[in-house]
């Protein structure tokens, strides 16, 4: 049971507001694939988090704060996406071009892995996200880019 509660909290977080910015007309795809592995990412102010989920995560609930949330996955075998191990280094740029890396952490609950990091935004904003990851057992490093609006 408690690995099933683990599963849909790790799919809400990446989920969460995709119906939110898809209202607004912003919704895009959010995963890269690139042959047997795929990188699903996320990007959303973290007052949008239910207060405890964020305490849970230790995340701090702010409209000036935002959430940044990696899954990697590798289809297996049988073609059945599967969590991976990564290394993980990501970046966001504001319209005012300013640069700030995100420092990501893994989260490993049951079979899940995924990654969270935090970063500032002042609303409203388009940021510009980069993030580059190595999956355990790979050599080369997979590139997901993306643009997500905040409004205040």
């Amino acid at each position: 049971m408690k690995a099933f509660a683990t599963l849909t909290l790790a799919a809400s977080l990446l989920a969460l507001p995709i119906a939110a910015y898809a209202e607004q007309g912003n919704a895009a795809e959010q995963v890269v694939k690139y042959g047997n592995i795929e990188i699903h990412y996320n990007a959303m102010p973290t007052d949008e988090l239910q207060p405890e989920v964020a305490k849970n995560y230790h995340i701090e609930r702010s409209h000036n704060r935002g959430l940044l949330t990696i899954a990697v996955l590798r289809k297996n075998k049988l073609g059945v996406a599967e969590p991976v191990h990564a290394a993980l280094s990501a970046t966001v740029v504001n319209l005012n071009s300013q640069l700030a890396e995100i420092s990501m952490r893994e989260i490993k609950e049951g079979s899940a892995v995924y990654y969270l990091g935090e970063f500032r935004v002042t609303p409203p904003d388009t940021l510009k996200f980069s993030v580059s990851a190595k999956p355990a057992g790979e050599t080369r490093k997979y590139q997901a880019d993306f643009s997500r609006p905040f409004f205040n």
